[in-house]
């Protein structure tokens, strides 16, 4: 009888020089969260909305400017820790911007290539961000030719495809290790309503609003959620239909809305949806420079469209309670887009009626 070894089947597939790159690579990308301060929760002086207050998370000041940031920390790690990743190795996504700017930035920490597939429609200063951090740009004429076109140049380069729409919502850590919601309701434990009346955020891949939706469920906050969605987009249609084969066309606010519903997106973890015309998003946009000088981006306008929704009806049936969205992103990347009249009329959305309309009705709620 043959020694025990004798007796079984062995492969041995053991890597010592990818394991030590791969923890030089963790270690790297945990460095950036040590290095990385937690992000301003901001009180919006509302002193129309009587006993109800509006806070914005500010999202902008992360390293890449945006809260994806956030988002492609958490895809690096996922990707390195289920051994996807090895030194050397393309790194492929597809991304309508800042998603693509962030992994590019830590595509670059790490010393791998980067390639984004974006739309054509992408904003210059978004493109020039990701050139600015070593990433490379595949433009494509459809939103929604972004994913197959992503998979083709991966087998072609030997790379590795990140697929945030598949990815985000299992990449990041919902229970806490200070997502965006543990860091919210930390921020809001001196505040009069510590706990939040609503949250409100938009999606673009789904993940904030899925890692939002289980940390309510995991901690027992009777917070509840309200996805505010861009005109055109899958997923208001597919969540008042229950139906996740639900199409839409390509959304003109950057970064938000999908011409299909993303496997990241949870409709079960969402309480609210609130559609906002594309053009109320930009008005808002604006209003909150001037309000509060603060420069965001169209999709924060989003939100702010549907918190201030939220913040009329509460204060209409004299509820009193807090609301939470998000200040998304830096707003000097749409100078010569979403801050240009011209630009906007041509892409469809010089409405200036429902533009006066919806400063009308935030100053009316808002102040």
């Amino acid at each position: 009888m043959g020694s025990l070894g004798e007796l079984v089947q062995d492969i041995d597939r053991y890597d010592e020089s990818n394991r030590a790159w791969v923890r030089q690579a963790v270690r790297a990308v945990q460095a950036d969260a040590t290095r990385s301060s937690d992000t301003h929760l901001l009180r919006f002086p509302s002193p129309r909305c009587r006993g109800v207050d509006l806070y914005l998370k500010d999202e902008s000041t992360l390293p890449t400017g945006s809260l994806k940031h956030r988002l492609a920390r958490s895809l690096f790690l996922y990707a390195l820790c289920n051994g996807w990743i090895h030194e050397g190795q393309t790194i492929i996504e597809s991304s309508s911007g800042s998603t693509a700017v962030s992994e590019a930035y830590f595509a670059q920490l790490l010393g791998l290539p980067f390639i984004a597939v974006v739309p054509a429609s992408t904003s210059p200063a978004k493109l020039a961000l990701i050139e600015q951090y070593g990433g490379a740009c595949h433009r494509v004429d459809s939103a929604g030719d972004i994913y197959a076109a992503a998979r083709a140049l991966a087998q072609e380069t030997g790379g590795f495809y990140m697929d945030q729409f598949t990815f985000a919502e299992r990449a990041t850590d919902w229970r806490g290790n200070n997502n965006v919601a543990e860091s919210i309701f930390g921020q809001m434990v001196r505040e009069p309503h510590p706990e939040p009346t609503w949250i409100v955020v938009s999606a673009g891949t789904g993940g904030t609003s899925a890692t939002i939706g289980r940390y309510l469920r995991y901690t027992g906050a009777a917070t509840k959620l309200c996805v505010a969605d861009p005109e055109g987009s899958a997923f208001f249609e597919g969540w008042s239909r229950n139906d996740p084969a639900t199409t839409g066309t390509a959304s003109r606010i950057e970064g938000i809305g999908r011409p299909r519903m993303e496997e990241s997106f949870l409709p079960s973890v969402v309480d609210r949806m609130i559609r906002v015309p594309d053009r109320a998003s930009v008005e808002a946009m604006r209003y909150l420079r001037s309000r509060m000088g603060r420069v965001a981006g169209p999709s924060t306008g989003t939100n702010l469209v549907a918190a201030a929704v939220l913040a009329a009806e509460m204060a209409a049936s004299g509820v009193e309670g807090s609301i939470v969205t998000l200040l998304c992103d830096d707003g000097h990347r749409y100078t010569s887009t979403y801050d240009d009249d011209q630009w906007l009329a041509a892409q469809g959305m010089g409405d200036e009626k429902l533009a006066a309309d919806i400063r009308r009705s935030l100053t009316e709620v808002l102040g």
